[in-house]
């Protein structure tokens, strides 16, 4: 026996019959060869952690554009954070902890530059919309590794699509992170909102933060306390219908006071107006987009405006700004 097969029998043992075991996956689009060493979801982490649009993510907006100081989080540091969240859960339940970490770490890599913002421009711009959570299992299975996709299991590539809130994921693993992606990006987004001076702790509806807490620690550890005692020993994750509620209310507050208003009033107009003029200057000269992503176009796997929108989702916040400047402004003139 192997250390793979010992994994996978520790799993069986050990695991939740509710869980998820990696010798049961539904498998691969493309049968693969097993590793000796690490089980498929392992395997799956791994392909996600080394992939360049994992690595892009430490350049691409959570909520605040551009800010001026070190520490406000990115689309890399929401996404380690959902992926503690969710490893903790999942032990707590005796979940599959691999593949929960897969699902949450692959989760956001079809996110667009400048955050949401960036993807409701793509939206309104490209035929038959754009979605973050769809472009994200389009970035593993067909445009990273030069065109060959990372060939990730069915559970993983379920967890990445159905993580969004109107979304049902198969598993519990996915579940799991589905709910952490709420609780990291509305407690860290208080933290963030905050140090941007556009709330002060107290402007935040007391019927809220009596029930949360008022720092960030003590909003994720009710949280997530409360989601483990609520699905021990069943077939399904959920909160307390209370604090299900007051996250609902927190999700408003955000959006009427956070995002909205710092993204529309200064910055969204701007964003939205860079990204149209990148999308009509690739799809009126496709030949400047990239080798592997032209390379679908030639083959006729992709028309243009696909790979138009492809190329500039796949795009960090700092390159979209330097490929506009480069494309629409004036240089300076070299004697």
């Amino acid at each position: 026996m192997n250390i793979r097969e010992r994994a996978e029998l520790y799993e069986a043992q050990t695991l939740s019959p509710f869980a998820s075991k990696s010798a049961e996956t539904k498998g691969r689009k493309h049968p693969a060869e097993f590793c000796d060493i690490r089980t498929e979801f392992q395997k799956d982490r791994d392909r996600i952690t080394h992939s360049k649009a994992f690595r892009r993510l430490m350049h691409k907006t959570q909520v605040f554009i551009s800010p001026e100081g070190d520490h406000y989080r990115t689309r890399l540091t929401h996404t380690l954070e959902v992926a503690q969240i969710a490893r903790t859960i999942a032990r707590a339940l005796r979940l599959n902890e691999d593949l929960t970490e897969a699902i949450a770490l692959g989760h956001d890599l079809g996110h667009t530059p400048f955050g949401h913002t960036g993807e409701d421009a793509l939206d309104s711009l490209v035929p038959g919309g754009f979605k973050h959570n769809v472009q994200s299992v389009r970035v593993v299975e067909v445009l990273e590794n030069s065109g060959d996709g990372l060939n990730l299991t069915y559970e993983v590539l379920d967890g990445i699509l159905n993580h969004r809130t109107e979304c049902a994921p198969a598993t519990l693993e996915g579940k799991v992170v589905q709910l952490s992606d709420k609780i990291a990006y509305m407690t860290h987004d208080i933290e963030d909102a905050i140090r941007a001076k556009l709330i002060t702790l107290s402007d935040i509806p007391r019927n809220i933060l009596d029930v949360l807490g008022p720092t960030s620690t003590k909003r994720i550890d009710l949280l997530v306390r409360s989601m483990v005692e609520a699905s021990q020993g069943k077939c399904s994750i959920e909160l307390p219908p209370e604090l299900a509620r007051v996250l609902r209310d927190l999700r408003s507050y955000l959006f009427e006071n956070v995002y909205v208003n710092q993204l529309h009033q200064r910055e969204r107009g701007k964003i939205q107006g860079m990204l149209k003029l990148l999308y009509e200057h690739y799809i009126s000269k496709p030949e400047e987009l990239p080798e592997d992503i032209l390379a679908r176009v030639r083959t006729g796997q992709n028309d243009v405006m696909r790979a138009a929108a492809d190329n500039i989702a796949g795009m960090t916040d700092r390159f979209a700004m330097k490929r506009f400047e480069e494309i629409f402004m004036p240089a300076a003139w070299e004697n």
